[in-house]
């Protein structure tokens, strides 16, 4: 019987029958956590962070900087605060409550358990009592709850003002990060109906390479190739796909074949990106302050990023007037541009480019905005998210230019879905449509010869 189960125990009914809780961090995803009235636990946990809170100042804790030094310390005095409560636990019991209220003092409470497992990608807070996770593209109830909805504003809060940002009734929508660059966003009433949600999108502490897609199966040997000679022969790529497909960790990928003698300057709502190059120039947003005054969009960014002298722009994700400086920064000398899009295929990616466009103001033939278009990309590279869960680089697309008022593509790279196999895995393989691209010569200017093999 674990240690929650046992505070239950002591106040439920004798004729009550024992609830069925699973044991472990995961349940799965038939049984969802449901409790009603208080919990005795959570009730203990409150009580003795309040004491610590109360009796101890943590900024007088000599500590010399060193995290380590004062989570020890902390961890010294909980076990002190929990041997005065004379409650019947066993030492790997006690153990457990001491780290869960060091988490609430030092971290993010129920949620750090969660953030150390690096099998989870997702963690889905929907309200206080309901916490889902992804693990492996499936999701799963997760075995932790907020004590109640003024708890889980307190976490949300501490993740935000980390960064400089707020949330409140009167900005009740927030994107932030944690320190490992994950992705956070919060919505809280009035515009949530069911209490406040937090959304984290996690990010590898050892980020993704180009083997690791190798090896997940997500492409070929032949597509790498292909798009490690893009990269460093500086064509604009476009890299879309829908949400929780790999736009971001694909662009991490090509981002390590760009040379170290390069400057780059990133441009993101939220900071996420993790290069490895020593020069890089990271730029962020800024929402409006509480009187509406004072943002700083990806716009502003990218108009003041073409005067930092930039060898490269690496755009997160483009979404707004920004794709119109975008595209002329691509036309203009800024070769080897990436950037990632919201779309479900090349074609779509385009028209939503171009409406992206228009939003910037400018009345501009659609003519002029679809030769601004096909000038400015070479590539094109669409990424889906199998039902398995799986990730894969579903067709890479190359720009050739212009037909009349169309934009002319052609498929280099498909891959074609057969069917399903055991567990419900998709089966499919990668095509070569036997294409030949144009870029071919600028990847040869470049000193970047690849076998002709590679087309099939």
């Amino acid at each position: 019987m674990g240690l929650r189960e046992r505070f239950f125990n002591q106040i439920r009914p004798a004729d009550q029958p024992a609830p069925d809780r699973q044991a472990g961090p995961v349940r799965p995803l038939s049984q969802p956590v449901e409790r009603d009235g208080a919990d005795p636990y959570q009730e203990l946990k409150s009580r003795i962070h309040r004491k610590l809170i109360e009796n101890i100042d943590l900024t007088a804790l000599d500590y010399n900087g060193d995290r380590r030094l004062l989570e020890e310390e902390i961890r010294r005095i909980l076990e002190g605060m929990v041997q005065s409560e004379q409650l019947p636990l066993t030492s790997l019991e006690r153990k457990r409550l001491v780290e869960e209220v060091q988490n609430e003092t030092l971290g993010l409470g129920p949620l750090e358990p969660l953030l150390h497992d690096p099998q989870i990608s997702d963690i889905l807070v929907n309200g206080p009592k309901r916490v889902y996770i992804e693990r492996f593209g499936r999701l799963e109830h997760a075995n932790a709850i907020f004590r109640d909805e003024a708890h889980l504003m307190q976490i949300i809060d501490r993740i935000v003002s980390k960064v400089g940002r707020r949330i409140d009734e009167s900005s009740p929508m927030v994107d932030a990060r944690l320190p490992d660059g994950s992705r956070v966003n919060a919505i809280i009433p009035p515009l949530s109906l069911d209490g406040p949600i937090l959304s984290i999108r996690r990010f590898a502490v050892d980020p993704l390479r180009m083997k690791d897609f190798l090896t997940l199966g997500s492409l070929t040997p032949e597509i790498a190739t292909l798009l490690e000679g893009a990269v460093k022969a500086r064509l604009n790529i476009l890299i879309s796909g829908g949400t929780g497909t790999g736009k971001t960790t694909l662009l991490n990928v090509l981002s390590e074949f760009i040379p170290y003698t390069e400057r780059i300057v990133t441009i993101e709502d939220s900071a996420e990106l993790q290069l490895k190059q020593v020069h890089t120039v990271r730029l962020e947003t800024r929402p409006p302050n509480i009187e509406g005054k004072g943002a700083v969009t990806q716009r502003d960014l990218l108009r003041n990023s073409l005067r930092m002298r930039p060898d490269r722009i690496i755009i997160g994700e483009v979404r707004g007037g920004e794709a119109l400086d975008m595209l002329q920064a691509m036309n203009t000398g800024h070769e080897g541009s990436i950037s990632t899009i919201h779309s479900n295929s090349p074609r779509d990616a385009l028209h939503r480019l171009g409406t992206m466009v228009m939003m910037a103001g400018m009345e501009l033939p659609e003519r002029a905005i679809k030769e601004q278009i096909a000038s400015a990309i070479d590539v094109v590279i669409q990424l889906a998210r199998l039902s398995d869960g799986s990730r894969k680089v579903i067709k890479l697309s190359e720009i050739v230019g212009m037909e009349g008022d169309v934009i002319t593509m052609q498929d280099l790279f498909v891959f074609e879905k057969s069917g399903l196999v055991k567990e419900g895995r998709i089966d499919g393989q990668f095509k070569s449509m036997g294409v030949r691209p144009k870029f071919l010569e600028k990847l040869t200017a470049f000193g970047i010869e690849l076998p002709p093999r590679l087309f099939g």
